[in-house]
């Protein structure tokens, strides 16, 4: 068990809390606040320190008058997701929002956003292989709309929600009381970020591992329900991946009495017709015909 003294003297502000919130609920609460006091002295004139010192009595002032619930370590989310770190501190970087830099007194570069960035590239690049060998008579364009689907900020999300990792995000109160931890495009980028931090800490071969654990089993399940849903996005990401620009719909007919209208719709690609489809609602028409490109297409 981690003592008061090696949290304080060998973390930093936010690994400090985090191993505390690990010891929180085994007897250490009550001796906390004499600790504080035994290290204050040594610390007058060392920033990080108070700085330190400062996280903790926040958290203690929390647990100790039942406030707002403490986020979970970063060890429990490790053990969600099936990982076991090497280097713990790359999982707590990697679900370090920006806004929790300032209460902790450390400087952009240390959020999540630059493991965001590399987490984007690898998955970018299993999901494309994965992809490439799975279908090998498919062509490249409808490759990269199924591609576009699969790492789209909403199946991302769709995952991280999976994985509750909006509970585990280290970040302020105030992005939290304003919703942060439900926020699709905040889950999409940690969900990337932890990417990112398998990558640095096991390899592409761990970091594969966990995409096709969290995503990839599911992408048949996410495709089939995706087609069904939203052809039109589906139609304007093959289009724009074959530079044939922006699919345009225009209602051919209007049947019917208001409150039983048929529409009847027809979708142009480059001025040339793709697609006519027929609904009882202008969205449902537009899908369908949306649908019929796709098909023209080979696509489905």
């Amino acid at each position: 068990m981690w003592g008061i003294e090696n949290v304080i003297t060998t973390s930093g502000p936010q690994e400090a809390g985090l191993r505390f919130r690990e010891v929180s609920g085994i007897g250490i609460l009550p001796i906390i606040e004499k600790k504080v006091e035994l290290f204050d002295s040594d610390c007058s004139n060392n920033l990080p320190c108070e700085v330190m010192l400062k996280w903790l009595r926040k958290l203690y002032r929390k647990e100790h008058t039942g406030g707002e619930q403490i986020v979970p370590s970063a060890s429990a989310f490790a053990r969600i997701i099936g990982y076991r770190f090497r280097r713990r501190a790359l999982l707590v970087q990697a679900l370090k929002h920006r806004s929790f830099l300032p209460q902790v007194n450390e400087p952009r570069a240390c959020s999540n956003e630059r493991m965001e960035l590399l987490g984007d590239a690898v998955l970018g690049i299993v999901v494309t292989e994965h992809l490439y060998r799975k279908f090998p008579n498919k062509e490249e364009g409808e490759i990269t709309a199924i591609k576009s689907l699969l790492v789209s900020r909403k199946i991302l999300t769709r995952i991280a929600r999976n994985l509750d990792l909006g509970k585990f995000i280290l970040m302020s109160d105030s992005e939290d009381h304003a919703g942060g931890r439900t926020r699709p495009s905040i889950l999409a980028d940690s969900f990337e970020a932890v990417i990112g931090a398998i990558y640095l800490d096991g390899g592409l071969e761990k970091a594969r591992g966990f995409i096709e654990r969290t995503l990839l089993q599911e992408m048949e399940a996410i495709v089939a329900e995706e087609q069904h849903r939203n052809f039109k996005s589906l139609l304007l990401e093959l289009s724009q991946s074959r530079n044939m620009g922006t699919p345009y719909y225009t209602v051919l007919t209007e049947e019917g009495p208001d409150h039983e209208k048929l529409f009847t719709v027809e979708v142009k690609i480059q001025n040339r017709p793709m697609g006519i489809g027929v609904g009882h609602s202008k969205k449902r028409a537009e899908q369908q015909a949306a649908q019929n490109a796709l098909a023209q297409l080979v696509l489905l």
